[in-house]
């Protein structure tokens, strides 16, 4: 079976005394990519399913030394140091107490998955401070999307982000028609590696449902769906744009304390991404309004219909965000900059990319101090400086 690129960074870590935690959307493979870190473990493991509540009865006794000495043994360990993986850790929340105990005393090791980064912000308290390691599982980018569907044969984790200014038409035609279907299906894997179209749709609608019969429902104390369902609905248009909390509220008919806490739920369950406005000063980042993007463009197209434009940019944000921090730049709706990676280089998204689009942005970015900056281009164009997005 083929590996995600994320096992690497973790197989590197499968020695060190911290817990792993394995974090991200659902159905975006954390289940899979432990199973394959199972496998790589040679002495004593066990492996445990918290769905399963049968699993949970072995972490329920009060005394956790009595704890390892039935792991133990059921393991078969003696002197050997004990691997234990958990798979969907929110479902059983006191488990961290017995992490934290069980690393301190006995130096097992516990790689285990959690299906909401909001619910892990809870379930991890300081308690566990420097005994874990958390890694964000991420829908599959194009690169791996073409590693899975067998159009490159090297696996070459791309992540460090590598840019030149200069393609030629033969680059592009290369992976044009595989871009444009990434496009419109995203990344989660049983969507990449399924073959037919209407099957890849259905997939799609079951991720988005499942969203609300677990996440939404298991770990949140929403008490109407419907609420956040047509905030959802009223996010979908706005799809790159900056967030207006109280226009939002005046038209759903939500205070906008609850919006807020809305937003950092979608966000939290990796549903969505809000981007701060750029700023050299920490205290104006976050007074910024934030742009929304989709997490998965296949996703986003489920739920309803943007235009070719916010598709296209939602795509790039999330191949960006691969590679560090975003952020969009906005001066009084003069200049604007779509995304600018990590303070330090700028990128305009055009779906066809021009000169006079490549004067503006060295204008623009030059105003607040960034050196370095691209387009990025849906469609082939010879514009110096100009990338294209199946090469990011």
């Amino acid at each position: 079976m083929k590996k995600r690129y994320l096992f690497d960074d973790l197989l590197k870590y499968l020695d060190h005394k911290n817990a792993l935690v394995i974090t991200g959307m659902r159905q975006v493979g954390k289940t899979t990519i432990m199973k394959q870190l199972f496998e790589k473990v040679s002495g004593p493991k066990l492996w445990f399913d918290f769905e399963n509540p049968l699993d949970l009865l072995h972490f329920e006794n009060i005394n956790y030394d009595g704890i390892y000495e039935t792991l133990k043994q059921e393991a078969g360990s003696d002197k050997d140091r004990l691997y234990v993986f958990i798979d969907e850790i929110q479902n059983f929340p006191d488990i961290t107490k017995i992490i934290k105990y069980l690393i301190d005393k006995y130096n097992v090791k516990f790689i285990v998955t959690g299906s909401s980064n909001y619910y892990l912000k809870n379930l991890f308290p300081e308690s566990l401070s420097g005994r874990k390691f958390i890694f964000i599982l991420q829908p599959i980018n194009f690169n791996e999307y073409l590693f899975f569907n067998d159009k490159i044969t090297k696996r070459e984790p791309n992540k460090n982000l590598d840019l030149k200014s200069s393609y030629s038409l033969l680059d592009f035609k290369k992976y044009e028609t595989d871009y444009q279907t990434y496009l419109e299906y995203g990344g989660f894997p049983e969507v990449v590696t399924t073959t037919d179209n209407a099957t890849k749709k259905l997939i799609l609608k079951n991720i988005f449902a499942s969203f609300f019969e677990k996440d939404i429902k298991v770990l949140s104390d929403v008490k109407d769906i419907r609420e956040l369902r047509d905030l959802i609905l009223m996010l979908v248009p706005r799809t790159g744009n900056i967030i207006d909390i109280t226009k939002l509220s005046n038209q759903l008919g939500i205070n906008r304390v609850k919006i807020y806490y809305y937003l950092e739920l979608l966000q939290g369950t990796f549903f969505i991404k809000l981007i701060p406005k750029f700023s050299k000063s920490i205290d104006r980042t976050v007074a910024g309004g934030r742009k929304v993007y989709f997490a998965d463009t296949g996703l986003l197209n489920i739920i309803g219909k943007v235009n070719d434009g916010q598709l296209f940019e939602n795509a790039v944000a999330n191949q960006l965000n691969f590679y560090g921090d975003l952020f969009y730049y906005n001066k009084r709706s003069i200049s604007e900059i779509d995304f600018i990676l990590n303070k330090e280089i700028a990128f305009e998204v055009k779906l066809k990319s021009s000169s006079a689009d490549l004067k503006k942005l060295e204008k623009n970015a030059s105003e607040i101090g960034v050196k370095k900056y691209y387009l990025v281009s849906k469609n082939f164009s010879e514009t110096d400086k100009t990338i294209f997005p199946m090469y990011l």
